[in-house]
């Protein structure tokens, strides 16, 4: 089984070009083969930017035990998401009582 990992990278404001190209090719790699990674620009002016870096790679033997163990809470609540969000989209009257 696969999952989606997310490592973030702080860039500095004055970082030069070259080493962002080098410490990205580096990154680049070290994945696993197979990784289909994504770069994403994340932030803001007031909180500063930084490179979000996802890519998928194989559990861990403990994570994929976890995720047997607690895989079936998520799916329930993905269902109950499901439900809920048919209920939102159902038409509903209410009829007022006279006091």
């Amino acid at each position: 089984m696969r999952t989606r990992v997310k490592d973030f990278i702080e860039v500095g404001d004055y970082t030069s070009l070259d080493r962002l190209i080098t410490t990205l090719t580096a990154i680049r790699d070290s994945l696993p083969a197979g990784a289909d990674p994504e770069l994403k620009m994340r932030g803001d002016d007031v909180f500063g930017r930084r490179l979000s870096i996802s890519y998928w790679r194989e559990l861990t033997e403990k994570e994929a035990e976890l995720d047997a163990k607690y895989g079936a809470d998520r799916l329930a609540g993905e269902q109950i998401a499901a439900l809920a969000q048919q209920l939102d989209s159902v038409e509903f009257t209410a009829e007022r009582k006279a006091a």
